[in-house]
């Protein structure tokens, strides 16, 4: 009987057969969460935090049962620290997760410049606490979109003024001719009100063209609230231009709370103006380092999302930790591969320049 002691080879000389009949072993298959937590407090930390900036952004994800807190830095955008929670966050947990950050600082000599949150009344005790006199921004995405909704919900109440305009009449074809005027002008505020619903967002976007600003002047006309909504809107937009300091951000607040104090109507409706978070909005003004969002947390959010979605496994808390542990250590030695990818193929380009 004749045993076969090498693999079979095909043409070109590759291996077409295998020399375990039974199943591949498995073991090492796994991804190995609990070495990746270990190997998180060390390594990994060590790396970025030899690169830390000093700023830095943190938030808090909800996974169903389970809460999820992030520390980013919001220059590097890599995650330094999270903690997994089964209960929904509360002030002391938060100040636990910070003094737990603080401590990582202190045993390396690193200072903190800013932190940076979604505005969230879960932080500023904690900070104020923890780090004491740190600068607090709260994220300018967040802000502007709260403002937004209010301007949106009262345009939405304007359309609703609209509609009780109308003059209701039996159903019918209109014969007479004051029920012919009825008809023309229940048409027009129709007309109107599906015209303010189509073109609503030109009350909230950032920069108009020359036919958006026409339409907006036409839909506006008879309506002095609306050109107003337009206005300050325009001026909220003013207050975060980097071309300016904190202090003259603070006056021009203060003169539009001014002015929209006397439309009674309007003061009511934007209550977010008058929100502390928006001066702790305009803190980046006098740090030309200082980000003014914080994307590097919600992108941190947004790729544990993502995880959720493409890999299914049963949703423990000992798993979503070991989970996130892989993956920011995938995240740090993606770029060494990255720059061995480039080697290669430059050297590769090379020998074949020197052979062609």
């Amino acid at each position: 009987m004749v045993y076969r002691i090498d693999r079979p080879h095909s043409t070109y000389g590759e291996t077409i057969a295998c020399l375990c009949r039974g199943q591949p072993f498995k073991t090492g298959s796994r991804q190995r969460g609990k070495k990746a937590e270990a190997t998180i407090k060390t390594e990994y930390m060590y790396g970025v935090l030899f690169e830390f900036s000093g700023y830095i952004a943190a938030d808090e994800l909800y996974d169903g049962p389970f809460c999820v807190l992030f520390i980013v830095d919001n220059h590097k955008f890599k995650r330094l620290c999270y903690k997994v929670l089964d209960h929904n966050p509360t002030n002391a947990d938060i100040m636990r997760f910070f003094r737990r950050f603080k401590q990582m600082l202190d045993a390396r000599g690193l200072r903190l410049r800013d932190i940076t949150t979604d505005g969230s009344p879960l932080y500023p005790e904690p900070i104020a606490t923890v780090f004491g006199q740190v600068k607090h921004q709260s994220c300018q995405f967040h802000i502007i979109k709260e403002i937004t909704k209010d301007i949106l919900k009262t345009v939405t109440q304007v359309r609703k003024q609209l509609k009780q305009k109308k003059i209701k009449r039996p159903r019918g074809r209109p014969y007479e001719k004051q029920a012919k005027q009825v008809t023309r002008k229940n048409k027009q505020v129709q007309r109107r009100i599906a015209e303010l619903f189509e073109h609503r967002h030109l009350f909230v976007k950032h920069t108009l063209t020359h036919k958006a600003k026409k339409i907006l002047q036409r839909m506006t006309r008879g309506f002095d609230p609306l050109h107003t909504l337009r206005t300050i809107k325009d001026e909220v937009y003013r207050l975060f231009d980097r071309r300016c300091r904190m202090d003259t951000a603070l006056e021009k607040l203060a003169k539009l709370r001014r002015r929209i104090r006397r439309f009674g109507t309007l003061r009511h409706r934007l209550r977010k103006l008058w929100s502390p978070n928006l001066e702790k909005a305009l803190t980046f003004l006098d740090d030309s380092f200082l980000p003014a969002t914080s994307n590097a947390v919600e992108r941190a959010n947004h790729r544990h999302r993502k995880m959720q979605k493409s890999i299914y496994r049963v949703r423990t808390r000992n798993h979503i930790s070991q989970r996130i542990a892989i993956d920011m250590w995938r995240d740090e030695y993606s770029l060494d591969v990255k720059k061995t990818i480039h080697t290669l193929h430059r050297s590769r380009s090379r020998e074949n320049r020197k052979a062609g």
